[in-house]
This record gives C-alpha cells, sequence and structure tokens, in this order.
C-alpha cells in the first residue's frame, strides 16, 4: 500500500529526516505543515472528502473531481488549488490531478499551551 504521512514539523525535524535520508534511511513519503493550525486551515473537512475520493485512483480532470464529492467546479477548483500549492496534490503533464497514494495517515502530537 502507497501511504503518505501527513503531519507538523518543526525545521528541526526536517533536517534530522534530510540528513537521515542522505545517510541512505528511507523516509517515506510525508508532507509537513508548520503547524496545527496551518494544517488544519490548509486540510479543511470538504478537501478532506477530496483527498478521500481521489486516494487509489487515476489522475483526474477538476470536473470529475467535483462530480465524484457532488460540488460545484468553482469549489472544487479553488480547493484544489489549494492542496496543489500545499503539495498535497500533484499535476500530471497532461493537467490532470492526481494524489498518488492509497491511504493517509495524519501524524502530530498536541502539547499543553
Amino acid at each position: 500500500m502507497n501511504t503518505v504521512t501527513i503531519g507538523v514539523s518543526s525545521t528541526k525535524d526536517l533536517e534530522q529526516r534530510t540528513a537521515a535520508a542522505f545517510r541512505g534511511k528511507k523516509q517515506g513519503a510525508r508532507v509537513s505543515f508548520a503547524s496545527e493550525d496551518l494544517l488544519w486551515k490548509t486540510l479543511t473537512p470538504k478537501r478532506w472528502v477530496l483527498l478521500r475520493t481521489m486516494a487509489g485512483q487515476h489522475p483526474m480532470a477538476i470536473r470529475e473531481i467535483a462530480r465524484r464529492v457532488k460540488r460545484d467546479v468553482r469549489a472544487v477548483h479553488s480547493d484544489v488549488h489549494a492542496l496543489l500549492k500545499a503539495g498535497v496534490l500533484d499535476r500530471t503533464d497532461e493537467g490532470r490531478v492526481v494524489f498518488p497514494y492509497d491511504a493517509i495517515h495524519v501524524d502530530f502530537l498536541l502539547r499543553v499551551a
């Protein structure tokens, strides 16, 4: 199964993973956000639905994604572009959009303020 880990990582965490990758340790697919607030601002409930719908599927046009989630094409277009900008989705050479994973693992720790 092709799984991506989505989480919150500090600069120090990113540096440690990068150093480990240079030493040959496999890191797996990750999408990291600088804070919990940024993660939740970017990955809204409707965008989670998009990811769930696209997981394990072939690349799709935005109109097809909108049809599958039963939402307005313009609204889905906006959400898709936010997820592309965040690095969560990819665009193919043909201009279609793909979420190249079968599963999502969410990983972050909430600490006392």
